[in-house]
């Protein structure tokens, strides 16, 4: 797999019927390596190991109804009081971060509200920290470390 945008991190794999799976520490479960799930596995060790989220907040591939359509977020870390904390847009390195990306995780928003965005193709990372009052995010340099 392509190298990423990422600190070096330890992952553990398994290879059965000629596909690599990849362990997920969320799910509890090895899911097939694809290149969209090798920057979801980055992500969330980025997550809990740099800015010290912890894996008891975190909540992976869930599905939501928006506007009578099944759509799935990718990374969804909740504050402890079970507001949402951020939501993570995982793409596939070779897909380019554009607006119709940023409209997805908006849409998204619309119905998780969370304080803070993320969107990463595992190469190119973007933070925005949600306005709610003005109904627009602010981009930022990183995202927050946990505080409890």
């Amino acid at each position: 797999m392509q190298e990423l945008n990422f600190p070096k991190f330890s992952f553990r794999f398994k290879s059965n019927e000629n596909k690599i799976s990849i362990f997920d520490c969320i799910r509890k479960k090895f899911v097939i390596l694809q290149p969209e799930e090798w920057v979801r596995q980055h992500c969330l060790l980025y997550l809990m190991e740099v800015k010290g989220y912890p894996k008891s907040l975190i909540n992976i591939e869930k599905e939501l109804i928006i506007n009578d359509l099944k759509k799935r977020y990718d990374i969804v870390v909740f504050n402890p009081n079970g507001s949402i904390h951020l939501i993570v847009e995982c793409k596939a390195p070779q897909v380019t971060i554009n607006q119709e990306t940023f409209d997805q995780i908006a849409q998204y928003n619309q119905v998780l509200n969370a304080s803070y965005l993320m969107v990463t193709n595992g190469l190119n990372h973007y933070y925005c920290q949600m306005d709610f009052i003005n109904k627009r995010y602010d981009f930022l340099r990183d995202i927050p470390e946990y505080t409890s």
